[in-house]
């Protein structure tokens, strides 16, 4: 973040906005959502660190609190020796030395940890040490003894007092604190919200991709020149209470950096704190400085409209600088800079004090009423007195009341060790300062046990699970169709229920866009869309083109569609867009829009299905083809795929799954996506290996690939023969509704066609089941509904448009497992974990593990990580209710009309998710991924730092031990034994919380 001081103010300036890209946040526009590492820009600090510091930076909180992992302790899902092996994760030392009465610091640290952090407010702790009766109390009050500072001792110097805690809250200033936080402290007045209101209409309009009705006519200049032209004639201004402010925008300097040092010297004249301010004021509105320091580095997004993050902050700092100083006059009756306000405080601590303890919180209600009293009349401009004489009780009141609440930390300290006021009273100083520092976490620390002692606990039960699947002789019969799937949590299910249903069918997973990185154009799309994952760039383009003798039929249905998108324009947007249209068609419409209304409230999905068919009828479908094979190249893009990338992408994908021989009669690309109504959200639940979209088109080509006698004949030559018996087919799973689309059926052999209707049956009723099993997540569902009951209710909510949980999405993920399937077929495992096909036989040097890891790895842990930040603080990590939510601009939501643009994930897409880092199990041997480890600095990075959990389950042996980034490998030695149930149904019927694995014998042949 340091600058060379010899540089340009401009070049600095780009090197710390270069900064800043590490911690705003990355989130695409929300057409694109894509799953990521919140906090990807401290992936290179070890786990816990990065947490820290992201904590300090932005007061988010990282972490669950204690009360959330009490309550798991509670419900059993955290027990005694998973916060004992916890303690040796986290490096504590001296665990088993004796601190009192034979109790060791082991016993001391966990009793420290049930004790919780949490105190009651100061007037319920002074009534229970001075008024309250029985045994915990006796304890609390003799601890109140204990720990009780006298009146007599408290310090007299409390300007002293003031002095530090004022000096403190200064030094905060460009590295942490901006002014307005100092100014908000002291006065109770946040200018943020009036900042935001400004700032807020100008950026949305700047940054709008299709919604915004009128556009600035100097937009195209940049956002600052945009700004300073329509800022002045802004009608509802709120800063017209600033005299001569208009005339002021209207001569700024035309360039926004003269602007932006300006206002930076006068806001903190030390130029060296200059970064961290920058950093500070960006991250008081992370939502939209982040998007705009996004289409800053993304410019293809903008469509031509110029967006520089100079802009930006040129005119955050101008309205920061302008309403702080207002505050300040209005605090101090003079217009002070920094420098000034440092200085008038620091001549008047008792003024100081008075309103640091009012906005501190915690005073008596007879002090909190003086204190807001006299810092009432001097925002009123009246010249008050008694500052000094309400100081030095301010003080002494607080240090009664940190008296108090290292008493009722002692208290509660010495009844979880169980403890009697008898052995209390025999505990002498020494002892006693011997038994606190024995007990003392930090709150880094308490968090970090806490959340290891949460993830052992499922860490053991999958690893009893996989053991005991190790042991069992699971037999198959030769498969009668293989059906390749997503790696998606979702599909565990699908998988499972298929497997029951038909042991003859052989499932894989693999990354959803089936290796095939490519632009897609639709028949019906007017541009190409990325199908990949985001760090992918796509070099070639595949069209869905009309089939030969249906040109015809292509152009009427050209011609109905838009016609009928043209009508719906107009009826949708002209009501916003048009003077006298508007009333007119809002008044034809009124009653057929009353009808769709009623019948989208009471029959959703029949509602869905009348208008599909309809489409499909109006406009008329069209029997399609893929442009696959090409030579032509277009800016690097090449229409189609040669046949050697063909044989490459259908070799990689076949290779990587350990689908190399003994392939079935039918093999099944099964891609998935998701869809719902009235949901900015909606390509959060689409598949992120395709950039977020859809991966149907994914599949389809890859199959087509496949069934090609040119591809067939290369891929015999690498030693994958693909007999004539066999044949690719391709389909897309939809995750919401629980329903299949099948592609280019017509083209299956007839040879072929008695298999392909019993795997559309078995599939479909894979499908059912599996909408049974997600009912019980759903609190809306009908209770044990039937498996047309549950695909009925699935159907509906993705049509509702009043319904905020269309689908879970990924809540539940936990884990990822690489290897064969022989690792986890046969266990239910509840939707929680990635499942990646991997056949370490066939991989003795770990090259195709290792291709995995480095696409996989960062995929899932991208995805576990966003959903652990937006669950532990969906407030500052996630965006809130989705009730609340204002679609803006086609990039973002707001809440309700006023807020900053919020990131992340609704708490409709959480509320159900336990947070815990990814667990990722391998099936190879520990000193092959050590090898990949040591090579792969991306690898390192996760894994080392602790940002994902890693194991190893032995290809030969199939014993497991875990990483450990301080210690290494740790062989695993744990026991147990696993339910065992017939079927999932009979492990989920009746239960809505999360369910440990179980075996099942029905999938078993």
């Amino acid at each position: 973040m340091q600058a060379s001081e010899n540089l340009p103010l401009r070049q600095r300036l780009l090197q710390w906005i270069e900064h800043l890209t590490h911690v705003l946040p990355a989130q695409a526009p929300i057409r694109d959502f894509v799953h990521h590492n919140t906090l990807h820009g401290f992936q290179h600090l070890p786990f816990a660190e990065a947490l820290a510091a992201a904590q300090r930076l932005t007061g988010a909180r990282p972490w669950w609190p204690a009360s959330r992992f009490l309550e798991e302790w509670a419900a059993g899902r955290i027990e005694r020796a998973d916060v004992l092996a916890a303690f040796d994760d986290v490096g504590l030392t001296g665990l088993d030395d004796e601190i009192a009465g034979g109790v060791v610091r082991r016993d001391v640290l966990l009793a420290a940890l049930l004790a919780g952090d949490e105190v009651p407010v100061t007037a319920r702790r002074r009534w229970l040490a001075g008024e309250g009766t029985g045994t915990d109390l006796g304890i609390f009050a003799r601890c109140c003894q204990l720990t009780a500072t006298t009146k007599e001792n408290a310090p007299d110097d409390w300007q002293q007092l003031a002095h530090q805690r004022w000096g403190a809250l200064c030094q905060e200033v460009g590295a942490g604190r901006t002014l307005r936080n100092v100014l908000a402290h002291l006065s109770g007045e946040d200018v943020l919200e009036t900042v935001r209101s400004i700032l807020q209409r100008h950026l949305a309009a700047h940054l709008d991709l299709g919604m915004a009705a009128w556009r600035n006519p100097v937009q195209g200049r940049g956002f600052y020149a945009a700004w300073k032209a329509c800022a002045g004639l802004d009608l509802a201004w709120e800063l017209d209470e600033l005299p001569g402010v208009r005339d002021e925008i209207h001569h700024l300097a035309d360039d926004p950096v003269v602007v932006l040092e300006t206002e930076l010297r006068t806001l903190l004249p030390d130029e060296s704190l200059w970064p961290a301010y920058l950093e500070s004021l960006a991250l008081e509105l992370p939502g939209w400085s982040g998007m705009f320091l996004w289409r800053d580095r993304h410019p293809a997004v903008a469509d031509g409209v110029p967006v520089d993050m100079l802009d930006y902050l040129a005119v955050r700092a101008f309205l920061e600088r302008h309403l702080c100083s207002e505050l300040i006059r209005r605090l101090t009756g003079a217009p002070l800079g920094f420098d000034e306000l440092r200085a008038y405080y620091q001549a008047n601590p008792a003024e100081f004090l008075v309103r640091d303890s009012l906005h501190s919180g915690g005073l008596p209600e007879d002090l909190q009423a003086a204190a807001a009293g006299l810092c009432a009349a001097t925002l009123d401009g009246h010249e008050v007195r008694g500052w000094a004489v309400l100081a030095p009780k301010l003080a002494a009141q607080a240090q009664a009341d940190d008296a108090l609440t290292q008493a009722w930390r002692l208290a509660r300290l010495v009844t979880q060790l169980g403890w009697g006021e008898a052995a209390l009273a025999a505990l002498d100083g020494d002892t006693l300062a011997h038994l606190l520092a024995a007990a003392e976490l930090t709150s880094l620390q308490r968090s970090q046990i806490w959340l290891a002692a949460y993830e052992g606990h499922y860490r053991e039960q999958l690893f009893v699970a996989l053991s005991c699947n190790a042991q069992r002789r699971q037999q198959w019969p030769a498969p009668s169709a293989q059906v390749v799937m997503c790696m998606d949590d979702r599909e565990e299910g699908t998988r499972r229920h298929l497997e029951e249903i038909a042991p003859d069918i052989e499932t894989f997973g693999a990354a959803g866009f089936f290796g095939v990185p490519m632009y897609w154009q639709g028949i019906d799309e007017a541009a190409p869309v990325a199908l990949c994952p985001v760090v992918v760039t796509p070099t070639n383009l595949v069209r869905e083109l009309p089939a030969a003798g249906s040109e015809s039929a292509q152009a009427q249905h050209m011609r109905r569609r838009e016609t009928r998108l043209r009508w719906r324009e107009r009826l949708y947007q002209g009501t916003r867009r048009e003077v006298l249209g508007g009333p007119l068609l809002t008044a034809a419409a009124a009653l057929p829009a009353l009808a769709t209304l009623t019948a989208a409230t009471l029959a959703p999905a029949w509602l869905a299905r009348a208008g599909r068919r309809w489409r499909e009828q109006f406009d008329g479908r069209v029997a399609s083809t893929l442009a696959l094979t090409g030579a032509d190249v277009e800016n690097g893009i090449r229409a189609g795929f040669s046949d050697g990338e063909q044989v490459d992408r259908v070799a990689s994908l076949l290779r990587s799954i350990g689908l190399t021989d003994g392939f079935a009669p039918l093999v099944l690309i099964l891609g998935h996506g998701s869809g719902s109504r009235n949901n900015p959200h909606l390509s959060a639940y689409d598949c992120g290996a395709c950039s977020g979209r859809h991966g149907g088109p994914n599949a389809r080509v890859l199959a087509a690939m496949a069934n090609r006698l040119e591809v067939r004949t290369a891929l015999a030559g690498r030693g994958i023969v693909i007999p004539e018996s066999c044949h690719f087919v391709a389909a897309e799973h939809h995750t919401g509704d629980d329903s299949v689309e099948w592609y280019d059926l017509a083209q299956v052999p007839a040879a072929f066609q008695s298999d392909l209707d019993r795997l559309l049956g078995r599939l479909a009723e894979a499908c059912r089941l599996h909408a049974v099993e997600r009912c019980r997540r759903l609190a809306s569902a009908p209770s044990r509904p039937t498996p047309w009951q549950a695909r009925r209710h699935v159907a509906g909510r993705v049509a509702d448009l009043a319904q905020a949980r269309p689908e879970l999405g990924h809540a539940t993920n936990a884990a990822a497992f690489i290897g064969r399937r022989t690792m986890s077929r046969g266990l239910f495992l509840d939707r929680r974990v990635f499942l990646i096909s991997y056949d370490p036989a066939a991989d003795a040097s770990g090259e195709i593990v290792e291709s995995i890891l480095l696409a996989a790895g960062p995929v899932g842990a991208g995805i576990a990580l966003e959903y652990y930040f937006s669950t532990v603080d969906n407030e500052r990590f996630g965006c809130g209710s989705k009730v609340t939510h204002n679609l803006t601009g086609l990039f973002g939501v707001m809440e309700g009309a006023e807020s900053d643009l919020r990131t992340g994930l609704p708490w409709q897409m959480v509320e159900i998710h336990e947070p815990m880092r990814l667990l990722v199990v391998v099936e190879q041997a520990p000193d092959v991924l050590s090898a990949i480890l040591e090579r792969q600095p991306a690898l390192q990075e996760l894994v080392g730092n602790g940002w994902i959990n890693f194991a190893s389950q032995h290809p030969s042996t199939a014993e497991i031990s875990r990483y450990c980034p301080r210690r290494g490998w740790l062989p695993w030695a744990g026991r147990g034994v696993l339910p065992q149930v017939a079927r999932s149904s009979d492990w989920f019927a009746g239960e809505a919380g999360a369910l440990a694995p179980a075996i099942l014998l029905g999938a078993v042949s």
